[in-house]
């Protein structure tokens, strides 16, 4: 009957609101309610204009929902966590109104806005779908580029400290294997160094982590563009189930996020290396018999440990990561009563994706702190644009003379990395 139609649609959306654990940051909420709004909006899911009116409503008067970020499988798409947020629709759950959590009704009244009553279809068009996976990516990419940036600073200012050479960066050498990203990421540690006055070590050919920085640098350059065309292509997807097409009712599988969580995964994996490299060069910075300079970059090292314990930090953050590496994206587990007999674990992957970020920002960060101690230790004239950065590291961390707390100086620095300010 009519009644019942409309009993499911709020039933549906009622019964799906089961997720668990810390709520999920209110950027990605706000990315997966524009990303539904983007695949509603085609005209193909069986909305109401006044649905989606309260959708782009609740964005831009930031009424934002509060959702669990623990309970998705990735198939069929995001359901727990886009239950909690069709719920405040419905003016039920909870929202964050101008810094303040009210009840989903409350919110929206503050905000000028009503909930509305579910159409039928419209609670099925409201949970099918990949946004929540899709709004994660797209943050994780934003912060992957930041981060390959950082890195390819971070190297360059650990190669002063080494006295590397600058072979290994040679236009033509690097154009002859043919990849974008390394030819891209050689050119960015060529201008990084240009203008240098840095003696150059005596030595042949220097640790990989220093001479392959274009090879593997380069590669996860490659990644992120891959991951950059399939969250373009999924932002502008139709990902709900089933599908209004010409007059007729099309039910298929747009909601399975494999190729989401695919992206996410191999992103991981590529972030993970980032941070791996990073630490072998943080580890070489310690080796007083590779650098010259003084064991774990301090004066008076009998007394003073220096730098040796943020290296074990690097190390420890590089161990998770590389557990957190393991794809998400090859597991699967029934659900559904085995309708649902494969699904992408895509949130999953989105969620372990943000902690690998979030540890290789520290792992840069120690990288960045340790190379500009190498410099100021050798004491000799780095490149303008090395200098640049060096000097505001300094303005808010000073030398390491003797031995103080690190962690501040970490965190602090961080942020720093996080806002754009290195």
């Amino acid at each position: 009957s009519e009644k019942e139609l409309l009993d499911l649609q709020k039933n549906i959306v009622l019964s799906h609101a089961s997720g668990v654990g810390k709520h999920l940051d209110e950027d990605v909420v706000l990315g997966a309610m524009f990303a539904r709004v983007t695949s509603l909006a085609r005209g193909y899911s069986g909305v109401k204009p006044d649905t989606l009116k309260l959708l782009v409503g609740m964005i831009n008067r930031r009424v934002i929902p509060v959702i669990p970020e623990k309970g998705s499988v990735g198939a069929s798409g995001d359901l727990a966590p886009s239950a909690h947020m069709a719920l405040v629709m419905i003016g039920k759950g909870k929202a964050t109104y101008k810094g303040r959590v009210y009840p989903g009704k409350t919110a929206l009244k503050k905000a000028g806005l009503k909930p509305i009553k579910l159409s039928p279809k419209e609670g099925l068009a409201l949970l099918n779908g990949t946004h929540f996976m899709t709004s994660i990516g797209c943050i994780g990419l934003w912060h992957a580029k930041n981060l390959l940036r950082l890195a390819n600073i971070s190297a360059a200012l650990s190669i002063e400290g080494i006295k590397g050479r600058l072979e290994p960066f040679n236009r033509e050498l690097n154009r002859l294997r043919g990849h974008k990203g390394q030819s891209k990421v050689a050119s960015e540690i060529r201008r990084l160094l240009k203008g240098s006055s840095q003696k150059r070590t005596e030595r042949v050919q220097d640790p990989y982590s220093f001479r392959c920085v274009p090879q593997v640098h380069g590669a996860i350059f490659d990644v992120i563009e891959y991951a950059e065309k399939v969250f373009e292509t999924e932002l502008n997807s139709v990902t709900d189930n089933p599908l209004l097409i010409n007059g007729r009712v099309y039910s298929g599988g747009n909601f399975h996020g494999e190729p989401i969580a695919f992206a996410l995964d191999f992103l991981g994996v590529a972030i993970t290396e980032l941070s791996s490299i990073s630490e072998r060069r943080i580890a070489q910075l310690m080796d007083t018999s590779f650098t010259g300079l003084p064991p774990f970059l301090v004066e008076r090292p009998g007394v003073n440990s220096g730098f040796m314990l943020p290296q074990v930090t690097a190390a420890a953050l590089v161990s998770q990561n590389k557990i957190l590496s393991h794809p998400a994206s090859v597991d699967s587990i029934p659900t559904s009563a085995n309708q649902e007999d494969h699904v992408s674990m895509g949130l999953n992957a989105g969620l372990k994706l943000m902690e690998i970020i979030e540890n290789t920002y520290y792992v840069l960060a120690i990288e960045l702190l340790a190379g500009a101690q190498a410099v100021d230790l050798r004491k000799e004239k780095i490149s303008p644009a090395l200098r640049k950065i060096h000097r505001k590291i300094r303005e808010n961390i000073p030398f390491y003379k003797k031995d103080r707390e690190h962690s501040d100086a970490i965190l602090h620095l961080s942020r720093m990395m996080r806002k754009g300010e290195i």
